[in-house]
């Protein structure tokens, strides 16, 4: 980790907020740096990740940013309404924590760090006095309902003036818990942006309250004036419980994305049991641990670093770090990661990083980045929220105006209705949170989402373009051909030579004993030639049967000229010269999925090429096995790039799917890119996605995900759209009545939210024609 560049203790920082801050313990570089990082490429530079409390629109997190950026320091923000969470970019040398919370604080919102373990409680109860504020206003409203239905079903003149007045008063009463204590972050909300001279969300709503709980209390106080027949308190306890139901559904789901990052954080323990020098093991914080250190780690706790195992056997879960759905045996000298959990067995385990330079601390920055970004949608519905707000506030007060000369009560209550109705609580939502959860729902696949704007653009592309070594291939050699003369068994051909191919650790052996077992053949006598190949005695386990053989190249085994392509020779040594018994093909090891992956891509009307800079024979071979028609060999990286911008200039979207590390040039050209990460430091890995494990079905999860997200925010914009080119006019035409415009919005957030949520759910792999994706 790059290391922090100390304050001077004459730096006057602290002071400039008048005394010193409450927060003032967040300015320890070992406090700070716990959810902070260095900006790549930035000496000096950090960028922090906090969670926000009290963002209810888009306005609200614009004042944010604009709250933050004006801090000295600091160099850019942002901030995820969605989400609450916010990245800062900043310098420790001209700055400090204690003063973006400060800012906050004073501006009305509060702050933690991302991971903090206060985020839960603070969550939690958040969560409670939520619900309290709902059920206080459902239990208002029902007794209200109730006082109010006989006004409603009585004949004229059937209920006295003073009972009628009886229910009056107890329905203000009733109605004051609501207004009080329910309504409270309506106000409050209002109120911030009223300082911050913004127009948000809570602006229209506390409005449209205050109104009718006015106009209702005038006409209680004074039942023979001229707003007498004006009470409607059902309509206003109504109004905020439903919206309350909206508010409480949506807080779930910001709650549910929030503790996705929060519990990944959390895996890691507080405490680990550390060898010390006499022998013993001694719990130990995480963050004293440095490499070199030999841990111990039980069944059922988390790896608090990554390292090696020098001894025991444990089964490992490291589903979400890696994608594997099935814990991996692991044992001596095997890896294990931060994060993952050990499940069965004890294991002493030598670090080899920790903090930062783990593996796992790569995955929770790039959670954290994706975080707060936001989509080309989503910036733009955040800087049409104030303006669209304040054309709400003119069209109510017009439709007030339009109508008050059929009397105030009805202007009145025409007015609220059109202040709630055209609340844009549902466009707000419809983009982010679909991402969102689409973004989740591929994280649990093994996915890690960069940038949430090509979760967009992966909805259109229409070619995939593969690199072959590193991507299509594995890091080992495998056998795919094997050829022998007529007259010699092939399949005991095959097994004397992977007996003989067991005494060598050459790539070439280990594929042949790798794919030729030889169960029942044995080797002695080996002697490995250099750059040659291998000679030895072949026999059955009791000596019988026993013959010199030769496996290696075409001279060592003197193969015949017909045969000289294939990459391996055996030959048998005889009184009379050698005899060739067979010929074996290698090549790079194709991943398991990947012709059903090629398969899969090409069944969702998308196009599969091959690139690579290897020779031709080689990558058509690969191609060929893969189901791969469309292969260039020979490609340097600039190549590649020209071929991708030729795609897209004849009006093709290209994914392109490489290494991470060497194909970095084409992978910033393509319209989306994907880098299979297995073994690549995530934070160098310049891809839109990253793929944790090495499933290559997982990029047609990917596509798919990416066209069941844009169907779905689809789906919202049109429903949000269709929502307010109905509901508007009825307003405006006095139709609506306040409690069932209320009713209106909350519904229409809710059904955004849920119709969002349907995204969680596991990756559908949906078919679609290529004429379709043009548009």
């Amino acid at each position: 980790m790059q290391t922090a560049t100390a304050l001077s203790p004459v730096t006057p920082l602290v002071p400039l907020m008048g005394e010193v801050s409450p927060w003032a313990a967040m300015d320890e570089p070992a406090e700070w740096e716990a959810f902070s990082r260095p900006v790549a490429g930035r000496e000096g530079h950090w960028e922090s990740c906090l969670m926000l409390e009290g963002l209810r629109c888009a306005a609200c997190a614009l004042t944010v940013e604009e709250v933050l950026a004006r801090l000295p320091g600091v160099d850019t923000v942002r901030v995820n309404g969605v989400t609450a969470s916010a990245s800062i970019q900043w310098q420790p040398q001209a700055t400090r924590p204690s003063l973006w919370l400060a800012a906050l604080n004073k501006a009305g919102y509060g702050a933690l760090p991302a991971g903090d373990l206060m985020l839960a409680t603070h969550r939690t109860q958040a969560q409670r006095l939520m619900l309290w504020r709902w059920l206080v206003a459902g239990f208002c409203m029902m007794q209200v309902m109730m006082y109010a239905v006989p006004a409603y079903l009585a004949p004229a003149g059937e209920i006295t003036p003073d009972i009628k007045a009886l229910l009056g008063w107890a329905s203000w009463v009733l109605t004051l818990p609501v207004l009080l204590f329910s309504c409270w972050p309506f106000f409050s909300g209002a109120l911030r942006d009223l300082q911050h001279r913004r127009i948000g969300m809570d602006v229209p709503v506390a409005l449209g309250v205050l109104i009718a709980f006015a106009a209702s209390t005038i006409a209680t106080f004074d039942p023979s004036g001229p707003w007498g027949a004006n009470a409607a308190y059902d309509s206003v306890s109504m109004f905020v419980f439903f919206l309350l139901s909206g508010r409480l559904l949506e807080q779930r789901l910001r709650d549910r994305t929030a503790g996705a990052l929060e519990a990944l954080v959390r895996r890691l323990p507080d405490r680990v049991e550390r060898r010390e020098n006499d022998g013993s093991f001694r719990a130990v914080a995480v963050r004293r641990l440095v490499v070199g250190d030999l841990i111990r780690v039980l069944p059922g706790q988390a790896f608090p670093a990554d390292g090696e195992v020098e001894s025991g056997e444990s089964r490992v879960d490291q589903s979400l770090l890696t994608g594997e759905s099935k814990p991996v045996l692991r044992k001596t000298c095997n890896a294990v990661i931060a994060g993952s959990h050990n499940l069965t067995g004890v294991l002493l385990v030598r670090v080899q990083r920790v903090g930062a330079h783990t593996r796992f601390a790569e995955i929770v920055a790039l959670m954290e980045q994706a975080s707060v970004e936001k989509p080309g949608l989503v910036q733009l519905v955040d800087r049409i929220a104030s303006p669209f707000l304040v054309a709400v506030l003119l069209a109510t007060a017009a439709a007030a105006f339009w109508w008050w000369p059929m009397g105030p009560s009805h202007a009145l209550a025409v007015a609220v209705a059109v202040l709630i109705v055209t609340c844009p609580c549902a466009l707000s939502l419809a983009t982010p949170a679909a991402m969102l959860a689409g973004a989740g729902a591929l994280a649990r696949r093994g996915v890690l989402v960069r940038k949430l704007q090509a979760l967009e653009s992966g909805a259109v592309i229409d070619t995939v373009i593969f690199d072959k070594t590193g991507t299509l291939t594995e890091d080992r050699m495998e056998v795919v051909t094997v050829h022998s003369p007529p007259g010699v068994n092939r399949e005991e051909a095959c097994e004397r030579a992977g007996a003989l191919a067991r005494h060598s650790l050459h790539p070439v052996s280990r594929a042949m004993a790798n794919r030729f077992p030889a169960p029942h053949w044995v080797a002695s006598e080996v002697e490995e030639v250099a750059g040659s190949g291998l000679r030895g005695r072949v026999s059955r386990p009791d000596g019988s049967e026993a013959q010199v053989l030769q496996l290696g190249s075409t001279a060592f085994c003197e193969a015949p000229a017909a045969h000289a392509d294939f990459s391996v020779h055996l030959s048998v040594s005889r009184p009379d010269g050698r005899q060739y018994l067979a010929g074996f093909a290698l090549d790079e090891a194709l991943r398991p999925d990947a012709q059903e992956a090629v398969t899969a891509l090409q069944g969702l009307g998308v196009r599969v090429q091959l690139l690579s800079g290897d020779t031709g024979a080689a990558v058509t071979a690969l191609a060929s096995r893969a189901g791969i028609e469309d292969c260039f060999s020979r490609c340097t990286p600039e190549d590649k790039l020209d071929h991708v911008r030729r795609l897209q200039r004849q009006g093709h979207r290209v994914l392109m799917v490489g290494d991470g590390m060497n194909d970095g040039p084409v992978l910033a050209a393509a319209d989306v890119s994907v880098a299979m990460g297995q073994a690549v430091p995530l934070a160098q890995a310049k891809a839109d996605f990253i793929i944790t494990g090495n499933q290559l079905m997982t990029v047609v999860a990917l596509l798919a995900k990416a066209r069941h997200t844009r169907a779905v925010v689809r789906q919202n914009l049109w429903w949000a759209a269709l929502y307010n080119a109905t509901c508007v006019p009825l307003a405006i035409l006095g139709y609506m009545p306040t409690w069932l415009a209320g009713f209106g919005m909350a519904a229409s957030s809710l059904l955004v939210v849920a119709n969002a949520a349907r995204l969680a759910r596991s990756a559908r792999v949906v078919p679609i024609a290529v004429d379709e994706l043009e548009h």
